[in-house]
């Protein structure tokens, strides 16, 4: 039987000052690993900091961390991933347990959970904080999953889940994605605590706390949408069939009363909302068939992947 293989990835942009020491703590910890660093339109040298540190080097044009992503699950062959960034806020000590679940006990998704530990004393951007709690308990309302770190960037996955997760975002909000997905297509999880530093003085986030904080709630506005689309339309629904009520009933109390209608198009208006509530609780139904439908041609790929997989592997 062969060894597993180990990919860590790093995806980067403008990280010359951390990259060195990212990739040598992870050289350390798992010296049989491939570590790949991803250069995302770099200008600081970061792509020749980390070929001389050792690790492999590959270049994504299309900037944002989701094109980023993509291109190393598409590219890349392995047992078990390990994905960080390269900023050096991730400890690299953590990376054995993580692999070890993925290896030994079937789990597909390890999430290094920052907000059980230091995030909140480390983080000196509070926005952020309260960003990561806000975004947390949306999903935990909307998904019924009780994920503690959503947002994390240290995590390690399954070669099935990294070869069956469709990356539709282009930038930060891809952990919120693969989140989402992993909980809607019932990926077993894992977290475990990770101590999470800031950045080193000099190291700059990429992250913008306003733009990318409204693309990560649009993003769980879209899932939920695509991925509970009954819920979602018949909310909807229900928020226009109450709008109808309330316009229809002083309209046939006054009619009870009097036996007279003398607000017309207000009952017209009442009567329209009343269809476009009906139609959205069809749509709903609909589009809740088409995803039952897509969960079960996805099971079935997922087996062809773990079919490819042994082939690939030699298992």
């Amino acid at each position: 039987m062969k060894e597993n293989k180990i990919a860590v990835l790093i995806p980067c942009y403008n990280e010359s000052k951390t990259i060195k020491k990212v990739v040598s703590d992870y050289k350390k910890v798992l010296p049989e690993a491939d570590i790949y660093v991803y250069d995302n339109n770099s200008s600081d040298g970061t792509d020749k900091i980390a070929s001389e540190s050792g690790a492999i080097v590959r270049y994504e044009r299309k900037q944002g961390k989701g094109n980023v992503i993509r291109s190393m699950f598409q590219d890349i062959e392995a047992d078990c991933y390990i994905m960080v960034d390269g900023d050096d806020t991730y400890p690299a000590e953590n990376a054995r347990e993580m692999c070890d679940l993925v290896l030994n006990d079937g789990i597909d998704m390890v999430i290094g959970d920052r907000l059980s530990s230091t995030y909140f004393q480390e983080n000196k951007r509070p926005f952020h904080n309260m960003g990561n709690k806000l975004v947390r308990n949306l999903i935990e309302i909307m998904f019924k999953t009780n994920i503690k770190d959503i947002m994390t960037g240290y995590r390690a996955f399954s070669y099935k889940f990294v070869k069956t997760f469709p990356v539709l975002s282009k930038g930060f909000e891809i952990e919120t994605e693969m989140s989402i997905h992993a909980v809607d297509k019932n990926f077993t999880l894992k977290e475990i605590p990770v101590m999470y530093r800031d950045r080193p003085e000099g190291s700059v986030s990429k992250l913008n706390t306003y733009k990318d904080g409204l693309k990560v709630l649009k993003t769980i506005g879209t899932l939920f949408k695509e991925y509970k689309p009954a819920l979602f339309f018949n909310i909807i629904a229900l928020i226009v069939f109450i709008i109808s009520i309330i316009l229809a009933v002083p309209v046939f109390s006054e009619y009870f009363r009097t036996g007279l209608v003398p607000r017309i198009p207000t009952l017209v208006v009442s009567g329209i909302l009343f269809i476009v509530g009906l139609l959205l609780e069809t749509t709903g139904l609909i589009l809740q068939v088409t995803v039952k439908k897509n969960r079960q041609a996805f099971e079935i790929s997922l087996n062809q992947i773990c079919i490819l997989k042994n082939n690939i592997m030699g298992r």
